[in-house]
C-alpha cells in the first residue's frame, strides 16, 4: 500500500475523521496540544538475560493448550526466575489496537493464562496496559469489543489504557529521525515488563511483531506517519530505544499472513514463541509467517535493520540458538522449525 509521504495528510485525515466520528475530544488533547509530559533521565538497559553460551535463546512451542505452551515456552528459555519477577510489579504489553478479534489484537486467552503464570510465580501486581489507535480511541471499548476484557475482566489485574495516563519524555540521541520519545509513564512505575504481540504482517509498516507493539505505549503526536511517514519502519526502531521488555511472549496461534493489521489472510500455527530480545522476536516472528505461506523478508526488514544499528539485539542468525518443542500429535512440528529456521538464515 502507497504511503504518502506528508505528515500534514494524516494530521487532517485523522482529526477530520475523528471529528465525525464525535470523538473531538481526542483532536486537542492528543494532536494539537502538546503533551504535558515530564522530562526524565532514563538510560534503559538493553541487556537479554535469557542466553546460552553467549547466544540468544528463543523457543517455539506448538500445542492446544495454551496454559501449558506459555509455561514450556517460559521454561524453556529459562524460566520467570530469571527476571526476579517474586514480589514485583509486572505490565502485560499486548497489542489492542482495534475492536477486532485475534489475530488483530492479541488473543484473550493467552494474556489470561499468563496473568495465571504470573500470580503462580509470586509477582505482587499484573497490570495489562496498551492504547489503540487514535482513530478507533478509547482502548477499553477495543478490549470490550475483541473479547480480551470479557475473558480478564475476573482476573486479579489492573487494566490501563495508556489514554488515561500521564507521559514521560525520554532522550534518544542515536536517533536520525527522533531526538526524544513520549512515553507512558506506566512503562516506568514498574519492576518488569513483558511484551505479548501477535505475529502478523501489516499494510504500512510491512509487519508488527515485537519492535512495532511499543508503539502503542508512545504518544499518539509520536506516531510514524505524524513524524515521517516515509521511514515509518526507522522510526518505530528508534523509538524502542526508550525502554526495553523484559520478556517477549509471541502470539503465533492465529496470525496474518499477507495484509493486516486489522484485516488479513489468516494462518493457524498455533504457536508461542518466547525471548528476551526484541530483534529474534522478530525475525523468528517473520519466519513464522514465512513458513506458513506468507513472503516477507526477514533481515533485510527495515525496522530490523535499523534496530540492528542500535544495537537492540542480535545482528545475526548466527546469535540464535532456537529449542522448540511440539505438545501435540501432528507430525509436522520438525518440518515447521526446518523452515524457520530457512528463512532466518537466508
Amino acid at each position: 500500500m502507497r504511503i504518502i509521504k506528508s505528515p500534514l495528510f494524516y494530521y487532517v485525515g485523522i482529526s477530520i475523521f475523528l471529528f465525525l466520528k464525535l470523538q473531538w475530544r481526542y483532536v486537542f488533547k492528543f494532536l494539537f496540544r502538546k503533551p504535558d509530559a515530564k522530562r526524565i533521565n532514563h538510560k534503559p538497559d538493553h541487556n537479554n538475560v535469557y542466553k546460552e553460551a553467549h547466544k540468544t535463546l528463543v523457543s517455539i512451542v506448538r500445542g492446544d493448550d495454551v496454559y501449558t505452551m506459555l509455561r514450556e515456552g517460559i521454561e524453556l528459555v529459562g524460566g520467570l526466575e530469571k527476571l526476579d519477577v517474586k514480589g514485583k510489579s509486572v505490565l502485560i504489553k499486548p497489542n489492542i489496537v482495534n475492536r477486532y478479534p485475534s489475530p488483530a489484537n492479541t488473543s484473550p486467552i493467552i494474556i489470561k493464562n499468563l496473568i495465571r503464570i504470573l500470580h503462580e510465580s509470586g509477582v505482587s501486581k499484573v497490570l495489562v496496559g496498551d492504547m489503540s489507535a487514535i482513530f478507533v480511541l478509547p482502548t477499553k471499548r477495543n478490549a470490550i469489543k475483541s473479547g480480551v476484557w470479557e475473558v480478564i475482566k475476573d482476573e486479579d489485574m489492573e487494566f490501563i489504557a495508556f489514554e488515561n495516563c500521564g507521559w514521560v519524555e525520554v532522550d534518544i540521541p542515536q536517533g536520525r529521525f527522533v531526538k526524544k520519545a513520549i512515553v507512558s509513564e506506566i512503562i516506568f512505575n514498574v519492576d518488569r515488563i513483558i511484551n505479548v504481540p501477535v505475529i502478523k504482517t501489516h499494510s504500512y509498516a510491512h509487519y508488527t511483531i515485537s519492535l512495532k507493539n511499543f508503539i502503542g505505549a508512545i504518544h499518539p503526536q509520536q506516531r510514524p506517519y505524524f513524524i515521517a511517514p516515509e521511514y515509518w519502519d526507522e522510526i518505530v526502531a528508534e523509538l524502542n530505544m526508550a525502554y526495553t521488555p523484559h520478556l517477549n511472549i509471541l502470539d503465533g496461534t492465529k496470525i496474518f499472513t499477507m495484509k493486516g493489521p486489522t484485516r488479513g489472510v489468516v494462518a493457524e500455527p498455533n504457536l508461542i514463541v518466547v525471548t528476551g530480545d526484541r530483534i529474534a522476536a522478530d525475525v523468528v516472528g517473520l519466519s513464522v509467517i514465512n513458513a506458513f505461506g506468507g513472503d516477507v523478508g526477514v533481515w533485510e526488514q527495515r525496522q530490523v535493520k535499523r534496530a540492528v544499528e542500535l544495537n537492540l539485539g542480535i545482528r545475526s542468525y548466527s546469535e540464535l540458538k532456537i529449542v522448540s518443542k511440539c505438545l501435540d500429535t501432528k507430525a509436522d512440528f520438525e518440518e515447521i522449525i526446518q523452515k524457520i529456521h530457512y528463512h532466518l538464515s537466508n
